[in-house]
């Protein structure tokens, strides 16, 4: 039998046809290219901007939180070299004005000359026992937990001058002056004051009040550093907001999407860890600069203080990229992805089987969870993300916490996801 010519141009019409469509409905190489150089542009800008972002974070908490600031500085109560610190600078204040010509005005007109004479003799160990006697009641004070007390309180009268350090008109508590951050101490010398009295010094008494530094950072940054504190303020929290939005246009612009968001989370990851590096690095060259006058063990002490929150939204930060991207590589269709869920829905499954073998039925619970276990799973989901987004200040823990409690959620939905033939092993017999 003849073929029919015209079925080979009816085939070749179709083939034709088909090569049309396939064309139109698969995007354009340029459409490819021009997403992916957007989707890219916005994943490394998220990138780029999530360390400024939690710099912004945590200078906006120390001015606006009273609690963040105290507990930012109060550890520095309780440190040694901080301790040793505040003695000496407290004690050579007191020391300067301690009116020692009163005791000359204070005895008989008769008596002044032999006790002139005394005094020129015994005046450099005298004034050295009075040294040493100051320095001991100070130091008992220092080490005391009332000390911890006044320094919560100096904290809270300087936390309103805080936002004025950022914005360089120092004033109030905190002084700025040059290169220096310096938080005043007339609040310890007072509570000496009456503890020199109560210990049989009255000349300390007659001391006036006074007003001495603790310095608390001392470096040529301090004008740069203001500067940019005071840009970040200003963006406050629209810097992580402005991030996160980069990294979610990335991820909606790109072709593979679920590659994104591994490459989004880990890119805020290593820009979290980037500004880790940056601090310890910086913490190096600060103290190496020092003038040769300052305590090093007390300076190494405030700065570790000052920014170990800021060390800890980076780790959370890090935390969090490393949860997300290894949730979004999971999720996707990698073949070992796949073998790693296979392996969890069969382990599941097999503890699920076990306990039906044991009698156990979960009846309608079972088949309710197998309809809808995507949108409990996407639930729990949400709940974790709403948790840790109004968590006021959460750590790497905290983030480590909640997606341990995830997978716990979604390990119990798997268990319970019993369809009919499942929980009733006898219907699926029968039929």
């Amino acid at each position: 039998m003849a073929a029919d010519p015209s079925d080979g141009r009816d085939l070749a019409e179709l083939r034709e046809r088909i090569a049309v469509l396939e064309s139109r409905s698969a995007p354009e190489p340029r459409q490819h290219r021009a997403r992916s150089f957007f989707a890219v542009l916005l994943i490394v800008l998220a990138a780029v901007l999530t360390p400024l972002g939690v710099v912004a974070a945590w200078s906006r908490s120390q001015i606006t939180d009273t609690d963040r600031f105290v507990a930012t500085l109060a550890p520095l109560s309780g440190d040694p070299a901080v301790q040793g610190a505040v003695t000496d600078r407290v004690t050579e204040a007191v020391r300067q004005r301690l009116p020692i010509t009163d005791l000359l005005n204070e005895a008989a007109p008769a008596d002044r000359p032999l006790l002139d004479a005394a005094l020129g003799r015994l005046g450099p160990a005298l004034t050295d026992g009075l040294t040493g006697f100051v320095h001991d009641q100070v130091l008992r004070f220092v080490r005391s937990d009332a000390f911890a007390g006044v320094w919560t309180t100096v904290l809270r009268d300087a936390h309103a001058a805080f936002d004025k350090v950022l914005t360089g008109k120092g004033g109030g508590a905190v002084q700025v002056r040059g290169d220096t951050v310096s938080l005043d101490l007339a609040p310890v010398i007072a509570q000496v004051k009456d503890r020199l009295v109560a210990n049989g010094l009255g000349l300390a008494a007659k001391i006036p009040e006074v007003h001495t530094d603790y310095t608390l950072v001392r470096s040529d940054a301090v004008r740069k550093a203001q500067t940019g504190l005071r840009l970040l303020d200003l963006a406050g929290l629209w810097v992580p907001v402005l991030a996160l939005l980069c990294a979610v246009g990335g991820i909606l612009l790109a072709v593979r999407p679920r590659g994104a968001t591994v490459a989004a989370a880990l890119g805020a990851a290593a820009g979290a860890a980037l500004l880790g590096l940056a601090l310890s690095a910086f913490r190096a060259v600060y103290l190496d600069r020092l003038p040769a006058d300052v305590d090093q063990a007390a300076a190494a002490a405030v700065y570790d203080t000052l920014v170990r929150y800021l060390r800890a939204a980076v780790r959370m930060v890090l935390a969090l990229g490393v949860v997300v991207a290894l949730a979004a590589w999971l999720t996707g269709g990698g073949r070992r992805a796949g073998w790693v869920r296979h392996l969890w829905r069969e382990g599941l499954g097999a503890v699920r089987r076990a306990a039906a073998g044991l009698g156990l039925r979960l009846g309608p619970v079972g088949r309710f969870v197998h309809r809808r276990k995507a949108w409990l799973g996407w639930g729990a989901v949400a709940a974790a993300a709403v948790v840790l987004v109004t968590w006021s200040y959460p750590s790497a823990a905290v983030v480590l916490w909640i997606a341990v409690v995830l997978l716990a959620v979604l390990a119990v939905l798997e268990l319970l996801d019993a369809p009919d033939e499942a929980v009733h092993p006898g219907k699926a017999t029968a039929a």
